[in-house]
């Protein structure tokens, strides 16, 4: 996992211009910090950096874009949370785990789900961890779900410090929810009407102050933009008049989206951004990156600080209130399809990556842990355990990744109509396997991004060729399926 030149690269270049004075010179030897930034539910069209006609602002994102790298084909491990809370932690794919659905999921429909852990194993490896070996000050903000008892929360999981993470996957319950009084057992009550994202940049922005002399690893994890669907009386009232203004008002907002699992409506999609509650919490969200991303600049730490900013899924599109619209891009949170996996992936590495580069690699979520530990010059101990991700340090430099498919798999049956699906990325092509009955749906994402034209039928071959790398990574993850249910047996792979 060693990296050394591209470290050598990126601490030279940080500190290029300066005298080489006792304190430089110190500077210099310090491995990098790292702060990633994981936004819940955040569609990929959210963001004005992805989406210049975005109905939300999101000015400090779209200038971490400007300063740093976007990844215009950026992926979570998996359409729901946990799983690729997951991948972000350990570099791997949760299939490994069986963890492969939001950890407390239960639905049925036509069969049963595959069986699954609800929680990360406390033998992984997680990036916290690895990073502790060489004297990082380790921390975590906000949505954690990677298990229901306390031993599995972060605080035994490599992290210093835990504000916020426990093993729920929205704010809590009673009080407020996303105000103070917030009913959380590791994040102490603010002011009445303390706002959470602002309350999480707080903490992030302390920890930033009491670590800058050592070398850090923060990991800020917002609930927002997660339901329920919260947001402060201004930002509301903001959204109100702007979506008068550019007359969104009384538009058609939903199309219809396949019917997988059985409900006595038709399952539609949002197709126009205007939801103002969901408006409020982007720019709430937003404006506390701001928040972290000065506090980083007042203490001179932004130039050796290697900044992530992604999302766990793919933009809350076909229930739950249907706040967002992912088009182009096809459904959202808990499908296999674009709108369900394609995330906002921005990268910053002073010294390496050039200010507004726009890289259209492939990427996935499994690829930040690697990326990580290669650019801080650590060897993880993980046993008999690999890495899935890889390092994107190449990328980051302005070369080239080898070339390489990525996979998702989600035997379940999602809280937002998707279906039991599995999947390959290869190159510019993207097959979708349908774990009931085995169909599959093949698309040229280069040419259709809205997965509107299923070509299996033309290219035979091609289909075959995706399948057997599809089923060959099924059988190397150890990957579990559908259950029969009431006298019915699902399809399974050969």
């Amino acid at each position: 996992m060693k990296n050394t030149t591209y470290l050598f690269v990126f601490l030279t270049l940080a500190l290029l211009g300066c005298a080489a004075v006792p304190d430089e010179a110190a500077a210099a030897d310090r491995p990098p910090n790292f702060l990633v930034i994981v936004i819940d539910d955040m569609g990929y069209m959210d963001i004005g950096a992805n989406n210049p006609d975005t109905f939300y602002e999101t000015p400090h994102i779209d200038g971490l874009a400007k300063s740093g790298m976007r990844f215009t084909d950026g992926y979570a491990a998996n359409p729901v949370c946990s799983p690729t809370r997951f991948s972000i932690q350990t570099g791997r794919y949760p299939t490994r785990r069986d963890a492969t659905d939001w950890f407390g999921a239960t639905r049925k429909a036509t069969f049963s789900p595959a069986p699954m852990n609800h929680f990360m194993p406390l033998d992984e490896t997680t990036v916290a961890e690895a990073l502790k070996t060489k004297g990082y000050a380790t921390f975590f903000a906000g949505k954690w779900h990677l298990g229901e008892t306390e031993d599995l929360w972060p605080e035994h999981q490599g992290y210093d410090t835990n504000k916020g993470g426990t093993m729920k996957g929205a704010p809590h319950s009673g009080g407020g929810r996303y105000f103070s009084p917030y009913n959380n057992p590791r994040l102490t009550d603010g002011p009445e009407g303390e706002y959470l994202p602002e309350r999480l940049a707080d903490e992030t922005c302390a920890f930033i102050e009491a670590s800058k002399d050592k070398p850090f690893l923060a990991v800020l994890s917002f609930y927002n933009v997660h339901t329920p669907l919260m947001t402060t009386k201004d930002l509301k009232q903001k959204y109100e008049q702007k979506k008068q203004k550019l007359n969104l008002t009384g538009k058609r907002e939903f199309k219809p989206e396949d019917q997988h699992w059985p409900v006595n409506w038709q399952r539609k999609t949002r197709i126009v951004q205007n939801h103002t509650t969901y408006a409020g919490m982007v720019e709430a969200t937003d404006t506390a990156i701001g928040q972290v991303l000065a506090k980083l600049g007042e203490l001179d730490l932004d130039e050796n600080t290697v900044v992530f900013l992604t999302a766990d899924n793919g933009g809350l599109s076909t229930a739950e209130g249907s706040p967002t619209s992912n088009l182009p891009l096809r459904a959202g949170k808990g499908w296999i399809y674009e709108g369900g996996i394609r995330e906002p992936f921005l990268i910053r590495a002073p010294g390496m990556t050039k200010p507004g580069s726009v890289n259209e690699t492939p990427i996935c979520s499994i690829d930040i842990m690697p990326t990580i530990v290669d650019l801080a010059d650590v060897t993880p101990k993980l046993g008999n355990k690999a890495l899935d991700g890889v390092s994107l340090a190449p990328t980051l430099a302005g070369g080239e990744l080898a070339e390489r498919d990525l996979y998702w798999h989600y035997p379940h049956y999602s809280n937002q109509g998707g279906p039991p699906a599995g999947a390959i990325r290869s190159g510019d092509w993207k097959l979708i396997e349908f774990l009931e009955d085995g169909r599959v749906s093949l698309y040229n994402l280069r040419d259709d991004i809205g997965e509107q034209n299923n070509l299996a039928a033309k290219h035979p071959q091609r289909v075959k060729r995706m399948r057997d790398k599809l089923h060959a990574w099924y059988k190397q993850t150890d990957a579990k399926f559908l259950q029969p249910r009431d006298g019915k047996t699902p399809w399974r792979p050969e």
